[in-house]
């Protein structure tokens, strides 16, 4: 496309039917992580034909990568592909970027904007890839970096993708959220969730757009909440059939949530959401499910990954999110008995037993019928 904005000549369309546009990619992206993910998502952004600076605390890392040509801390067995720069310095990380996806932990995401704020070449889009809710404030994280990095489009590149898959090729599908201003819907193919995506895409990796960054994030943060209580049960030993109505009840929670913030219920049912959870929920593979299967085994959390210091998500989820929906009054029956268990140190047996004898709900919620749950009867 020679760096210049295609669209199809005006021609008669269908009703509800935009037709095809050609977007213009970026140039040059920074990626600012130098864990899996981020090393997983440079890689793709190179195979997309970007210049990719690849940033990280660590000049020993660094330093390696470039010399090696892979990321042996992370994803030993994955070499990079031609195009990434990995660097320590983030000033000529930033340099010339045209934009900037942030892999870092969301725990650290305000200080990281801070360090950002002077390097950060004016305007250019900001696509979050860590998940979460943030505590004290109850934002969603691209709220959080609108606050402390005003004048930059903020969006989310979320989906049901393992870093270690990602990163060898297998096809992945992900999703790119970025509210869409007035002037984005009269030119889609210039808006930043267009010119992302076109960004991003190569043989292996497909994005899909959306104009619901809401219920993008509140997707991205509950999975992780619902797949620490798949592990739970798991490691408790209950077999397919909890993990199936936990997945699927886990689905309806996101929407609630995502819906009493401004978003979709229907965003909730595709990659970043539905998507997501059933991986997240599938293998212990991801750390979330991970964590939850050893609780369930009977583990305590510093036995947790043979004592290591690992940082699970939705650990830190788990506290933020139920502190939003009690704010707001939004029920989640599944994310606060996770939270019971994290941080009031409820036995586990116990409160998954308390969760199936809550009152009998209706499914759709328009019945509106709740009915009380004879395991939940006492003898009179």
């Amino acid at each position: 496309m020679d760096g210049q904005t295609l669209r199809l000549p005006d021609q008669p369309r269908e009703p509800g039917r935009p037709g095809i546009v050609y977007a213009r990619p970026y140039t040059r992206i920074a990626v600012l992580g130098m864990g899996s993910w981020g090393t997983a998502l440079a890689s793709v952004a190179a195979a997309s034909g970007r210049e990719v600076r690849l940033w990280g605390r660590r000049e020993d890392l660094a330093q390696r990568m470039r010399e090696t040509g892979r990321n042996d801390d992370y994803l030993p067995d994955t070499p990079l592909p031609d195009g990434i720069e990995p660097t320590s310095d983030l000033a000529h990380a930033l340099d010339g970027a045209e934009a900037v996806l942030i892999v870092t932990p969301s725990s650290s995401l305000r200080e990281m904007c801070g360090v950002m704020r002077p390097l950060l070449p004016q305007g250019i889009p900001l696509a979050l890839c860590c998940k979460g809710i943030e505590r004290r404030t109850g934002y969603l994280l691209s709220h959080a970096v609108e606050e402390e990095l005003p004048g930059h489009p903020v969006g989310a590149l979320s989906g049901p993708t393992f870093a270690r898959e990602t990163a060898l090729g297998h096809p992945t599908a992900a999703t790119i959220a970025f509210e869409f201003r007035y002037t984005d819907r009269l030119a889609p193919d210039d808006s930043p969730a267009a010119r992302l995506s076109v960004s991003m895409s190569c043989p292996s990796f497909r994005p899909y757009m959306s104009d619901d960054l809401v219920g993008v994030e509140v997707g991205g943060a509950v999975k992780n909440v619902i797949a620490i209580a798949c592990g739970m049960m798991t490691g408790a030993g209950y077999a397919e059939n909890t993990r199936a109505a936990l997945i699927t009840r886990g689905i309806d929670e996101m929407k609630v949530l995502a819906e009493a913030l401004g978003g979709k219920r229907e965003t909730v049912t595709g990659l970043s959401g539905a998507g997501d959870l059933t991986l997240t929920c599938s293998s212990t593979t991801s750390r979330n499910m991970s964590l939850g299967v050893q609780l369930g085994e009977g583990k305590s959390r510093a036995e947790c990954f043979d004592g290591r210091d690992v940082v699970v998500e939705g650990e830190i989820s788990a506290a933020s999110v139920i502190e939003l929906a009690r704010r707001i009054g939004v029920s989640m029956p599944i994310c606060e008995a996770v939270h019971a268990i994290l941080y009031d140190g409820a036995d586990l047996n116990q409160t998954f037993t308390d969760l199936w004898a809550r009152p009998i709900e209706s499914e759709p919620r328009a019945l509106e019928i709740e009915l009380a749950h004879p395991s939940a009867m006492t003898e009179s």
